[in-house]
């Protein structure tokens, strides 16, 4: 009964934890969302400029509405308006005939272009129209043609004239429509028109909405006082709810800004002006029009009172929201998110309260930014390229969702979890006459004789009797090279023994198996050392006890380093590779999901022989033989102690080798086992998350280099097909940008909450990690692509270089970081950087995309620092502590 009602208080305590994320998230939604008080207007509304196309619908295409889609049309805009304004007579000839039936006045209008057949065909077409309705009160010939360059004054007052002549019997007065500018500039053309029909449309010109009406006023009355005898009609006015902001003509420090509430405000305040009801008006215009993208950019869809759907987008009085449509976008970013985070809430018992309220809360974040993400179609109108685009987008966001979780869990794993259930310390040693056999192999190729037999050395200092090394030198052609290695085991008596492999296959892991084949039959434990590797005495005796257990297959030791103090370049190899091993080996080990790493492993033979040996197809052996040991169902432990310290890579190159043969040979284990990890295999649940999701952070290096590429072709076609090409919205690239930052955070805040290091060294860490991403990207690609990889040691040790020699391993980076500093460049010039939000976030992005490769060239030039003349004392060697801070706390 007890049992029961811990369950039921446990469920209880999950859904209000979830509930409470999520009903946050709906309140900082509503009040984001929380409406703008304007002007009402009362006044009805006098007319509207009215194009039919629905929002799959285009004239450019020869799509065209059906006469119920006008016909409902014109039952919506007949509730508020008075009359319409239609710009051709021939692609829907039938809205004339069923305005007639709404009793909606019609202002019809005939198209020209530079095509002057089917330009006598408009004119014949909107004369008969005319004649025919009587509701049709006057006619426009032409929209703006003068102001495309379609045709001169004088070819257009051919067109008027002929118009007025046809229509004077039945006295419907004949125009056309142009901006102000215009008639202003050709006087001449009122001779031609019975009225002037102006368009007054402020944002074009920059104007800010704040002064938009009374602009559009004062260019009225200027207009007026020119033309005293014309009667003036406008034509067009209105403002878009989403588009670029535009540069003032004028001078001015002003901009024209699109948004639903600038819209709002234009039209609220220029149909409650006194003025107004006096006017003879169409407001720009009735419904959005989507197809317009392709002639005008993307402000040109977003003109319309109502959507595209016929919604409408604001009322004409009370409270004006960003977003209409933030309460079903709030509803469904949280129960999307409710069940991951019940599950965290319910399952992650061993966390913190506040734990436990974080992560949800970095699942609701994500949530609501997928929802985003999805509902763009929805808020804006793409054309099919826009789409293949944000479906790139969003699937980039999900990835980078997916890697942000991943490191969220870590996370919080290490800050908030309250004991590790799993923590596994060096045990008391066997008697000498107890300790099982231990064959140690070290593979060697093409390395300086010195270091190697330093690590010989240490291997016969050992404080463990019963043990074999086999020194096993693969394709090292210089005899300089691994004679004295050979020398140096037949010194050391029988228990070292040397082989030298001429045009061996299967790079280190066909040297390991033949070493296998070598290995004396007393041996139960065989251990991996690298052969830059100094070993502490005690490293057999306190490890092999473990081996005590039979389902223990694996125990592995972290790796270290040594004499990395006094030189900027090694001091951050040497943070950057600790975090892994403070960090992310605690957080695998946990759930007995152990990255295995070849130096510093001890592998019980039989498991090691029953799985085949190592596998000579993957660059990675070692962690694909851990991986195979635990689909086999043993049980692998790190424990936490330096028992060893190596040496690290000699410079910027020799680390970018290794990490791209790492994420190569990542990406085969990824491909080879990805069957046993989604299908049937002994792997559970947490194992297989970690396997799957080990990589993510690889994988996100490798989005970031697609990220790369797919800004700099936006970034072109921006400047070369400004209309084609959309700055993107800023909806999606805020959250984008915030991930990136918080995910860049998340590295400095763990080092800093588990190691002992300095500001300074974090940050030398993480500008190696960020300096890496470039050679992993690479890494990653060519793992997915190839089959087989080249097996390429990492030089150890310090190389002094020539100058031009620095820019050697850089070339790709220098090559990305000039383009897209370039591409930001060029944007700023061209299209301005204040008040423009949509340039300056892409700006950002492109900003955050040199991160990397500046990274690179700030780790080359560590590489190149000299040393300190009075070095400070390195820790010891020997059986040395390696454990957290937060490990220390608990008493460990």
């Amino acid at each position: 009964m007890k049992n029961v009602a811990s369950l039921i208080y446990r469920i209880i305590a999950a859904l209000l934890m979830a509930g409470v994320v999520a009903g946050a998230q709906y309140y900082l939604a509503e009040r984001w969302n929380r409406g703008t008080e304007f002007v009402g207007a009362a006044n009805s509304i006098r007319g509207y400029a009215y194009s039919p196309y629905q929002r799959d619908q285009s004239p450019l295409e020869h799509s065209y509405p059906t006469d119920q889609e006008i016909g409902a049309d014109l039952d919506l805009l007949a509730k508020t308006a008075d009359s319409i304004r239609t710009y051709g007579s021939l692609e829907t000839p039938t809205i004339v005939r069923l305005a007639a039936e709404r009793k909606l006045l019609v202002t019809a209008g005939a198209w020209i272009s530079r095509d002057a057949e089917a330009n006598e065909k408009e004119i014949e077409a909107v004369i008969d129209s005319a004649r025919k309705f009587a509701h049709v009160e006057r006619v426009i010939v032409g929209n703006e043609a003068i102001l495309r360059g379609d045709v001169t004054p004088k070819e257009l007052a051919v067109y008027l004239d002929k118009t007025r002549k046809a229509l004077k019997k039945v006295k419907k007065p004949v125009s056309t429509a142009e901006p102000w500018h215009v008639w202003l500039k050709y006087p001449e053309l009122a001779n031609s028109v019975d009225f002037i029909t102006v368009h007054l449309l402020p944002y074009h010109e920059g104007i800010d909405a704040d002064k938009a009406v009374e602009y559009a006023m004062m260019r009225y009355d200027e207009l007026a006082r020119t033309f005293p005898n014309k009667k003036i009609v406008i034509g067009e006015i209105g403002w878009p709810s989403r588009g670029p902001v535009m540069d003032n003509l004028y001078g001015s420090d002003s901009r024209g800004v699109a948004s639903h509430e600038n819209q709002a405000k234009f039209i609220r305040e220029f149909l409650a002006n006194p003025r107004t009801a006096k006017l003879d008006y169409f407001i720009m215009e009735a419904i959005d029009q989507p197809w317009k993208i392709e002639l005008e950019g993307w402000a040109g869809a977003y003109w319309g009172m109502f959507n595209a759907e016929r919604g409408p987008k604001f009322p004409l009085d009370g409270l004006v929201v960003k977003d209409v449509r933030w309460h079903e976008k709030a509803f469904a970013a949280g129960a999307i998110a409710f069940l991951p985070m019940f599950l965290i809430a319910f399952l992650l018992r061993d966390w913190t309260v506040l734990g436990r309220l974080w992560l949800a809360s970095l699942v609701q974040a994500c949530a609501t930014t997928l929802i985003i993400g999805l509902n763009v179609p929805a808020d804006y109108y793409l054309t099919q390229r826009d789409l293949v685009g944000l479906f790139i987008l969003i699937g980039a966001t999900i990835l980078t969702i997916a890697v942000l979780l991943s490191h969220g869990f870590e996370f919080g794993e290490v800050l908030f979890k309250r004991r590790w259930k799993r923590r596994f310390v060096p045990l008391p040693p066997h008697a000498p006459d107890k300790e099982p056999f231990v064959s140690i192999h070290l593979a060697c190729c093409n390395e300086p004789p010195e270091m190697v037999i330093a690590t010989i050395d240490s291997l016969a200092a050992m404080q463990y009797q019963n043990f074999e090394v086999l020194v096993l030198d693969n394709n090292t052609k210089d005899e300089a090279l691994w004679k004295p290695l050979e020398k140096r085991c037949a010194e050391l008596g029988s228990r070292f023994r040397f082989y030298h492999l001429d045009n061996w296959p299967g790079f280190k892991a066909g040297a390991l198996n033949f070493g296998l084949r070598q290995t004396d039959p007393r041996a139960e434990v065989v251990g991996v050392v690298d052969a830059d590797y100094v070993v502490s005495p005690d490293w057999l005796s306190c490890l092999i006890p473990h081996f005590a257990e039979r389902n223990v297959s694996v125990v592995q030791a972290p790796q270290a380093h040594r004499d990395w103090e006094t030189q900027p370049f090694r001091r951050m190899c040497n943070w950057e590779f600790d975090g892994f091993f403070r960090i992310g080996m605690h957080h695998r080990n946990e759930r007995n999901a152990l990255i295995q790493h070849g130096t510093m492993t001890l592998v019980r033979r039989a498991a090691l022989e029953e799985v085949g040996g190592w596998s000579e197809w993957c660059i990675c052996e070692d962690t694909e033989l851990g991986l195979r040991l635990i689909e086999k169902g043993y049980d692998t432990r790190y424990v936490d102690h330096i028992l060893g310290r190596g040496l690290t890579p000699s410079d910027f190159a020799a680390i970018k080798s290794q990490r791209f043969r790492w994420a190569f040979g990542a990406m085969q284990i990824l491909k080879h086992h990805l069957p046993a990890m989604l299908g049937r295999s002994k792997l559970d649940i947490a194992q297989r998350y970690h396997f799957l999701t080990g990589w993510f952070a690889w994988l996100g290096d490798a989005l970031q280099l697609v990220f790369a590429f797919g800004s700099l072709a936006w970034t072109v076609g921006m400047l070369a097909f400004p209309k084609a090409f959309g700055l993107p919205v800023t909806s999606l690239a805020m959250p984008i940008l915030g991930f990136m930052a918080f995910k860049a955070a998340l590295g400095p805040i763990l080092y800093r909450r588990t190691m002992d290091a300095p500001w300074k060294d974090i940050l030398g860490a993480s500008i190696l990690s960020v300096g890496l991403a470039h050679a992993i990207a690479r890494g990653v690609f060519a793992g997915i692509v190839k089959r087989r990889g080249e097996f390429v040691r990492t030089p150890k040790g310090w190389k002094e270089k020539g100058a031009f020699a620095f820019f050697a391993p850089l070339r790709e980076e220098i090559g990305l970081l000039v383009a897209l500093i370039a591409g930001a460049s060029v944007l700023v010039y061209l299209r301005g950087y204040e008040d423009h939000i949509e340039v300056q976030l892409w700006v950002g992005i492109l900003a955050l995309q040199c991160i990397p490769y500046l990274a690179a060239i700030a780790c080359q030039a560590a590489s190149y620092m000299p040393e300190r003349t009075a070095p400070a004392p390195a820790p010891a060697v020997a059986g040395e502590p390696a454990v957290s801070k937060k490990l220390q706390a608990e008493g460990h």
